[in-house]
């Protein structure tokens, strides 16, 4: 056990705790994989992919997954519907709408 980290967080989540930002993390108590297996999120096949992602469609927090998952620069697995892949695209796609955001109100 780690003496600075005592409940082994993430690195993110200790400093979110020092500095009282704990997050809100309520969404996963609704998710549709709650009660399944996790390895079927974390995919060798494309069959096993394609069975993961069906859950996620029908899922009423997969837009707070995803959030989360682009958030935390999750790198494996399936989070709200989409694969590592998809994922980076999705973070790209907002980084550059980010930048062509006007910084000013003229």
């Amino acid at each position: 056990m780690n003496s600075r980290n005592p409940n082994n967080l993430s690195a993110t989540d200790a400093k979110n705790l020092m500095l009282g930002l704990e997050e809100d993390k309520s969404w996963q108590d609704r998710s549709n994989c709650l009660e399944t297996d996790p390895d079927l999120f974390f995919p060798e096949d494309v069959e096993t992919k394609r069975m993961a992602k069906a859950i996620c469609q029908t899922c009423e927090v997969q837009v707070e997954c995803l959030d989360y998952a682009l958030a935390h620069n999750e790198k494996f697995g399936i989070w709200g519907g989409l694969t590592e892949r998809e994922r980076r695209r999705v973070s790209q796609q907002r980084a550059l709408a980010r930048r062509a955001m006007p910084t000013s109100f003229e």
